[in-house]
């Protein structure tokens, strides 16, 4: 009797997929940018903000012109405006600079940093973060308007920020209320060990600039780390990095810097913690990406 041939090796290892995430029936980044202009319009008509037209006009026309060119040049099939447009009005709201030349160089700086520093399909970087910080290091020209939009639009600002994450149940919600939770925690801890009045924290926590990086910034999909537990870890190393550049190293921006430096670690989150990459289309829930097992 002719025994059984052995099955091919392959045949033993069974493909496992996550189930693919359901279709969004609308992109999210339109919402953002409805926000960040809604922000910008009433910040500079309503409030009387410190936002130049003139500039306005400069960073948003540079960051579309830059974005069409670096799809042309990487050969991409379609122009994408939405997550330039995004970029280019959060640079609006925090950039402040006298020189029309400098304000146009970061939005090109923004852009480039998408398609030039990126490790497999992912950007590194925030691309508003990036480009802020590295124009506060080369030059003494450039400076963050943090604080100026005062409580009530805060307030607005952030009710708003905070219904477009439950409008279209983003994906990244969990790295915002990671993260303000911790700096939060963080703020209010320093301020009891020290014995001062809880008025300190709070004035700190009802910050445009805030409010603006929690759910504009940090929780960029594109450079977040791919699962829900190294979203969160990444948070808190956020946090923890802001509170030791501002109250140790006694810096200015303590939140754009920390952010800055901690991105280079989410290659590394990814790697020791995977998960699904996100789709702005059908954005993933923090499952691990395909694999085989034995």
């Amino acid at each position: 009797m002719r025994a059984l041939a052995a099955p091919p090796a392959e045949s033993l290892v069974t493909p496992v997929a996550w189930p693919a995430a359901p279709p969004r029936r609308w992109d999210p980044r339109l919402f953002q940018i409805a926000t960040l202009g809604g922000l910008l319009g009433y910040g500079g008509l309503g409030l009387g903000l410190d936002v130049d037209p003139w500039t306005a006009a400069i960073i948003l026309t540079t960051v579309l012109a830059a974005q069409l060119v670096a799809t042309r040049v990487t050969g991409r099939r379609r122009f994408d405006p939405r997550s330039a447009l995004i970029s280019g009005l959060s640079l609006c709201l925090l950039l402040r600079t006298n020189s029309p030349e400098l304000a146009a160089l970061t939005a090109v700086l923004a852009i480039a940093s998408k398609f030039l520093v990126r490790v497999g399909d992912k950007h590194v970087f925030n691309p508003t973060n990036v480009a802020l910080v590295a124009m506060l290091l080369l030059t003494g020209q450039v400076w963050v308007s943090p604080g100026q939009w005062g409580s009530t639009a805060v307030f607005a600002f952030l009710l708003a920020s905070a219904g477009g994450l439950v409008v279209n149940r983003a994906a990244r919600a969990d790295v915002t209320w990671a993260f303000l939770a911790a700096h939060a925690a963080l703020l209010v801890g320093r301020t009891l060990w020290l014995g001062d009045p809880l008025d300190i924290p709070l004035h700190r926590l009802t910050n445009g600039a805030l409010v603006l990086f929690a759910f504009f910034m940090i929780s960029d999909p594109r450079t977040t780390p791919d699962s829900r537990a190294g979203r969160i870890l990444f948070a808190i190393v956020v946090a923890a990095g802001a509170y030791v550049v501002q109250y140790r190293l006694f810096q200015t921006n303590p939140l754009l810097w920390s952010l800055a430096i901690c991105s280079l670690a989410v290659p590394l989150i990814d790697r020791l913690l995977p998960g699904r990459r996100y789709d702005w289309t059908a954005p993933g829930t923090g499952h691990a990406r395909q694999r085989s097992l034995p």
